[in-house]
């Protein structure tokens, strides 16, 4: 069994012009930044493009990355600003996602995300489907940056710690945030429960 080349290596190997490392790296990163994405922008086309972008992004920058933090967290920070743009792209563009959009992409990408229930029972699966379109909303309703902090934290499972170098904030920053966003999210998804008719 081969030990596994570290980011630092690949990034070296890259810089000297190795297609094969930077390969490497995409094949690393993909799927966790596509997650990431999604997370943000809800729909398949568009993150598969974020992520793309953010792949030409560290291939022209590589070179400016100086090692100061980890690799993968300068990584995410690109992700995470390309897809904060493309939000507020859409926003002044006053494009807003349809609710079928939503229903089509809960049942694929949301529930990988967010918590399954047993896809056996149908009941349950109804379920499991209605409260991903709760969460997509809920999420969608909350700022950017609360945004961030929740997927990073909730989606990649990061720490206080990587998620305030990858977003460039204070670690007390970073856990205030989250505890704001999750009381949002909280309070969203009750008045959703309610609406809905569910005691």
């Amino acid at each position: 069994m081969t030990k596994e080349v570290s980011d630092d290596v690949l990034v070296e190997q890259a810089l000297a012009g190795s297609e094969a490392a930077f390969n490497t790296i995409i094949g690393r990163y993909h799927e966790r930044l596509f997650h990431v994405a999604f997370g943000f922008l809800k729909d398949r086309g568009e993150s598969e493009d974020a992520v793309q972008e953010a792949f030409t992004r560290v291939y022209l920058k590589l070179g400016n990355f100086q090692g100061k933090s980890k690799f993968y967290t300068w990584l995410y920070r690109i992700q995470v600003n390309l897809c904060l743009d493309a939000l507020r792209r859409r926003r002044r563009d006053r494009r807003v996602l349809s609710e079928e959009a939503l229903v089509e992409h809960a049942g694929q990408i949301s529930g990988e995300l967010w918590p399954n229930y047993d896809r056996s029972a149908p009941l349950a699966e109804i379920e499991r489907k209605e409260l991903s379109l709760w969460l997509d909303k809920a999420l969608k309703d909350l700022p950017d940056i609360h945004q961030a902090v929740l997927i990073l934290r909730e989606v990649e499972g990061m720490s206080y710690d990587e998620i305030a170098k990858v977003l460039d904030l204070k670690r007390g920053t970073v856990m205030s945030r989250l505890f704001h966003a999750r009381k949002k999210m909280q309070e969203q998804l009750l008045d959703m429960r309610v609406s809905a008719g569910h005691k």
